[in-house]
């Protein structure tokens, strides 16, 4: 916890994993959407491996017909989006326990993908946003 006066530089989370429902994916997608971002919503309620997120995560942002279903591919299209033109963007993943209890080395590969990917966005000065809510 911060004291008052201390300063924080470390840069903000741009993948998080919260424990909130359909009410929070509302909200943000409300939050996203006034920003002028794409938002995209994934639903992963019953998603249970890699190729049913990959699947899922493709459809959602309409993939391009080149997408590999392999874990390079999700990054070089995360970090492309040329298809999806945006000031900043927001993926919400919903449900996601299922993945985390079935396979959370999936769902921790995942993430370090969005992590990247925001990292790529960030060096080009556009906001990219991930949350996983269980």
């Amino acid at each position: 916890m911060s004291e008052p006066g201390d300063t924080d530089t470390s840069p903000p989370q741009r993948v998080q994993v919260l424990p909130a429902g359909a009410t929070a994916a509302e909200a943000l997608e409300r939050v996203g959407r006034s920003l002028g971002w794409h938002v995209a919503r994934i639903d992963l309620e019953g998603c249970t491996d890699k190729q049913e997120l990959l699947g899922r995560t493709a459809a959602a942002l309409d993939f391009p017909d080149w997408f590999g279903a392999n874990w390079d591919a999700l990054y070089d299209c995360l970090a492309d989006l040329g298809w999806r033109p945006a000031p900043g963007h927001l993926l919400v993943f919903e449900c996601s326990s299922a993945l985390r209890r079935a396979a959370p080395e999936v769902r921790d590969t995942a993430v370090a993908i969005l992590e990247d990917a925001a990292a790529a966005w960030a060096s080009r000065g556009v906001p990219f946003r991930a949350v996983l809510l269980d």
